[in-house]
């Protein structure tokens, strides 16, 4: 077995199963050229994926019907490389906190950056712009939940930030109809002051539009 091969059952083991390419030449004895090799030959036997350039995911043997384990997983450790706060919203959001009718087939982050979609095997990561003024403002742990894997926490909009952002980007949201089913869903669950106190933050039309 590979210096790079053991590094990698480490990680599982130790229940990290993710990596950035910063940590794989620190810990393995290699350069860039042979840890490209080595990463290539492991993507090729379907024991690595790779979402974003110098982040990779080690795969289970259970993970292989889908490709790739779902990304609330690895969603958080991914956003930390890259320096970025963000929250999972929208329909992924809704369907946390009980809207049933939403299927959920995107999975939907809010971000103070613009960040390219980009699917993996089945799944479909979609990226929403917030300006960092607003999102600094919005993104709180008083604002936020936290939705649990086997691997650990990420974060996700807490019910009025859901609500919220469904009206905000409500094209991305199944259009009014699906906002308005949302709404029906968990719009009890949302607590009026605290709504009242995050929508200060979005534009009249958004408000309105939830109203």
């Amino acid at each position: 077995m590979s210096y790079f091969d053991q590094f990698v059952d480490d990680r599982l083991l130790d229940g990290r199963a993710h990596f950035n390419r910063e940590e794989a030449l620190a810990a393995v004895d290699l350069k860039l050229e042979g840890l490209t090799a080595a990463i290539t030959r492991l993507m090729k036997k379907r024991r690595l994926a790779n979402p974003r350039h110098g982040f990779y995911l080690i795969l289970r043997p259970e993970d292989l019907m889908a490709g790739t384990p779902d990304p609330v997983r690895w969603i958080d450790p991914l956003m930390t490389y890259q320096g970025l706060d963000y929250r999972i919203s929208l329909l992924r959001a809704a369907a946390f906190h009980g809207s049933s009718h939403q299927a959920a087939m995107v999975f939907q982050v809010v971000a103070p950056k613009q960040l390219l979609d980009f699917e993996i095997d089945r799944h479909r990561l979609q990226f929403l712009f917030q300006t960092p003024k607003t999102f600094a403002k919005l993104n709180q742990p008083d604002q936020l939940d936290r939705m649990k894997s086997d691997t650990g926490f990420a974060q996700v909009a807490g019910v009025e930030l859901t609500l919220l952002d469904c009206a905000r980007y409500f094209h991305k949201a199944s259009g009014i109809n699906g906002v308005a089913q949302i709404a029906k869903d968990i719009g009890t669950k949302a607590e009026p002051r605290v709504l009242a106190k995050v929508a200060t933050a979005y534009e009249n039309s958004s408000v309105r539009r939830l109203g």
